[in-house]
């Protein structure tokens, strides 16, 4: 493995910044202190920053020894912001905000940006510029499209964007990068069937929403069986099923909730026409109406092939080609696929261990991410770091 002896020498210092900020949390579009603590650092580099896309996104401007007048620039891009969820770890760094938590790593995907700005800052030895994105409001909020919206690649033009998660359940020195999907769509959606309410002795006087419920959540998984194609990816899934207020009650209506993922907007188009087609059509047989919202989130995040296969290229050379593996696409969703709709570039994976390194006071629970037991891993810190400051060096000195 080859780390960079001058970040490895800085790690300790950046692992007690990271385990403050996992102790400080903050929620979407709220990353007041957290955007206060990456500006600060920044500053204190000689790095100028940007402060406000997004609400409370935080962009460093990082040229190299030209000045950036080369005009080549490439995007590093970090997450910020923690999870509405309840930690169950009593370690020294567990969060003190009651109700929020660090419970997928945010706290050391900035970290490990932050070490890699520490580097470049004081070792321009390239050409072109280097924008340090710290982006808010990843889980739900959104805060890729909002910096977008806001003007992030009209202010800070670059060529190409990169992103990195980590993974849990794989040994620390592995990492992961695909072409193509590596995540899914994200979207919702909610039916109201309207039916109408009787004293369920008598259902003959009145229209029971509830089996015409039923029959929906049945057929929908006809739609992924029967009208995707079979190498094509789709998942339906009604999680939520409301109905009724007492056991002698046909109810008014019932109301379902659930999402859909998919790795193409194609097929996401088909499953929401179907959807909408089978709901209205399955309610007029049984004389009811329905009322369907189908709302997207987040669309796929799709690499594209030659930045994915250069961020491979430069991962083996610092950990070597077994230890770069191919991401299987996952289902979950990111909005870093927002920045990829504009731009060529890989969002990729740092292996986070099997929890292993978690220390007295963590919580019962997996190591896994949104767990309340989970815990970044402090000793991707300087290889994670050693990624971006290569990859942007690597980058940069294409001709």
């Amino acid at each position: 493995m080859k780390l960079i002896d001058a970040i490895t020498q800085h790690s300790p210092a950046i692992a007690t910044l990271r385990r403050d900020i996992h102790a400080h949390p903050e929620l979407c579009f709220k990353e007041v202190r957290t955007a206060d603590v990456v500006a600060t650092k920044l500053s204190e580099w000689g790095i100028p920053i940007h402060r406000g896309l997004g609400t409370t996104g935080v962009v460093g401007i990082l040229h190299g020894r030209d000045g950036g007048k080369n005009g080549r620039a490439l995007g590093l891009r970090a997450d910020m912001d923690a999870l509405p969820m309840q930690e169950a770890n009593t370690f020294a760094h567990a969060s003190t905000h009651p109700g929020k938590m660090h419970a997928c790593g945010h706290d050391g995907h900035t970290a490990m940006l932050l070490a890699a700005a520490q580097y470049l800052a004081s070792h321009r030895n390239f050409d072109g510029t280097v924008y340090l994105i710290f982006q808010p409001a990843e889980e739900g909020g959104g805060g890729a499209r909002e910096m977008i919206r806001d003007g992030l690649f009209e202010q800070f033009p670059l060529q190409a964007v990169f992103g990195l998660h980590n993974w849990p359940g794989s040994d620390v020195g592995f990492f992961a990068a695909s072409a193509g999907p590596v995540m899914a769509s994200s979207n919702e959606f909610k039916i109201i069937i309207q039916g109408k309410g009787g004293h369920a002795a008598m259902p003959h006087n009145a229209l029971d929403p509830v089996p015409v419920a039923c029959q929906l959540v049945q057929g929908f998984q006809s739609i992924i069986s029967r009208n995707i194609k079979p190498i094509d990816a789709g998942v339906i899934s009604v999680t939520m099923i409301h109905a009724g207020e007492a056991t002698n009650v046909i109810p008014n209506s019932v109301e379902l909730q659930g999402t859909v993922r998919t790795f193409s907007l194609a097929v996401l188009d088909q499953i929401e026409q179907r959807m909408q087609d089978m709901t209205a059509q399955l309610c007029a047989a049984f004389g009811m109406t329905a009322d369907f919202e189908f709302r997207r989130n987040y669309p796929p995040t799709i690499n594209s092939a030659p930045e994915a296969e250069f961020c491979r290229q430069v991962m083996a050379d610092i950990v070597g080609n077994d230890n770069v593996q191919v991401q299987e696409p996952t289902m979950g969703a990111e909005d870093f696929s927002f920045m990829l709709l504009q731009k060529p570039g890989c969002y990729a994976f740092i292996a986070n261990g099997d929890g292993a390194h978690r220390e007295m006071g963590h919580g019962g629970g997996p190591c896994m991410l949104h767990n309340p037991s989970y815990d970044f891993n402090d000793a991707l810190l300087p290889l994670g770091a050693t990624y971006w400051v290569r990859l942007a060096q690597a980058w940069l000195a294409q001709r």
